[in-house]
């Protein structure tokens, strides 16, 4: 096997597939790269035996072949070599190593067979379709900071996705939550989804999709079954198997009687938060909100450090109402707001609030209060 091709090209196209090899593997196949070359293609694959990537580029290739090398070193080898220069890739059947040339520079890494390499067969999908790269972008943006990290609750560990709304605007909605906050984005139902089952993808296939799209440009092609789920991105195709579990009925603690609306500017909010949370303990986090008329009071109290206290002019109609948050949360909210207002619907201290941009986008967000 023999294979040149340019080190940006071969960079680009590693960096989409060495993320899923993880750096410490029992299987010592599972820390390698699957590299193929034939017809003027060179094609990588990775997996975690949940998760797999496939990435090709055009290379000239002559003879054809295919072995696998480590992962994370290969990429190391190609991300320390000159930028511009033209790497050769050659490997023999006889002996299990490849060789990688370029300039003066010369690796030689072990291989291992090509035939033990596992494949993750995505079976039958029941479903594909097509969403513009930018829209699913912004999808799973918004609501992956709430996915849950909670071991023991593996079924919140990733994104809900599912068809939901009437048979009029039908959408496909995302929710992700982990018992403290929750997020739902939806975009309009793509044609192809409609009947599809709703599923939860995990969250290390949520980050590896985010990174695939991060210029948002194309449409990318979504295929799904109960059980996996595919997507296609120009020459990238990504296969991961679901988390096999019931997701909550979310629709539960979502508000819809919170008849407290306070208006705030989403920047002073943000930046008035972050400034009071400063003194806030690691552990407590909790941020005060006393609201009355147009005023909104924040304050931290910490036993060990002292205290703060900010005061913005909001629009508020309502009884006062003091009501804690933790500001991590309330800071990852306001970070998803995309207008210059957000609103928050409050009913009482101990009830979970709503909030909206102002201009609602199809997208709302639910945190639960803190004592205070």
């Amino acid at each position: 096997m023999k294979i040149t091709v340019e080190r940006a090209e071969l960079l680009k196209s590693l960096s989409h597939v060495y993320r899923v090899v993880e750096r410490r593997n029992t299987i010592p196949i599972l820390s390698n790269v699957l590299i193929r070359a034939d017809n003027g293609q060179l094609s990588m694959k990775a997996t975690d035996l949940d998760l797999e990537v496939t990435d090709s580029i055009a290379a000239e290739v002559a003879p054809g072949g295919a072995t696998t090398v480590p992962a994370h070193m290969f990429y190391d080898i190609v991300r320390k070599l000159p930028d511009g220069s033209q790497i050769v890739i050659e490997g023999s059947g006889e002996r299990a190593v490849l060789t990688i040339r370029a300039g003066r520079s010369r690796f030689t890494l072990q291989t291992l067979p090509e035939s033990d390499f596992p494949d993750l067969a995505a079976g039958e999908m029941s479903h594909s379709f097509k969403v513009p790269a930018a829209d699913f972008k912004r999808l799973i943006d918004k609501t992956q900071f709430a996915i849950s990290t909670e071991e023991t609750r593996y079924y919140l560990n990733g994104i809900y996705l599912h068809a939901a709304g009437s048979a009029k605007t039908a959408t496909l909605r995302a929710v992700a939550t982990d018992g403290h906050r929750l997020a739902q984005v939806e975009l309009p139902l793509p044609e192809g989804a409609a009947g599809m089952p709703g599923i939860i993808i995990p969250r290390k296939t949520v980050a590896e999709v985010q990174r695939l799209i991060e210029t948002g440009e194309g449409d990318i092609a979504i295929e799904l079954s109960s059980g996996k789920i595919r997507f296609s991105i120009g020459n990238v195709t990504l296969i991961s198997k679901l988390i096999d579990g019931t997701f909550p009925d979310y629709g539960r603690v979502i508000p819809v009687n919170n008849d407290k609306s306070l208006v705030v500017d989403k920047k002073d909010f943000e930046a008035a938060v972050d400034r009071v949370s400063t003194v806030s303990s690691e552990r407590g986090r909790a941020v005060k909100l006393s609201i009355s008329g147009g005023r909104l009071v924040l304050s931290v109290t910490n036993p060990d450090s002292g205290s703060a206290t900010e005061e913005l002019e909001v629009d508020y109609e309502s009884d006062p109402l003091d009501i804690g948050f933790n500001s991590r949360y309330l800071l990852d909210i306001a970070a998803q707001i995309e207008g210059e207002v957000a609103v928050l619907k409050l009913a009482d201290p101990g009830s979970p609030t709503l909030i909206q941009d102002k201009d609602a986008k199809g997208a709302l967000y639910v945190l639960m209060p803190m004592r205070v």
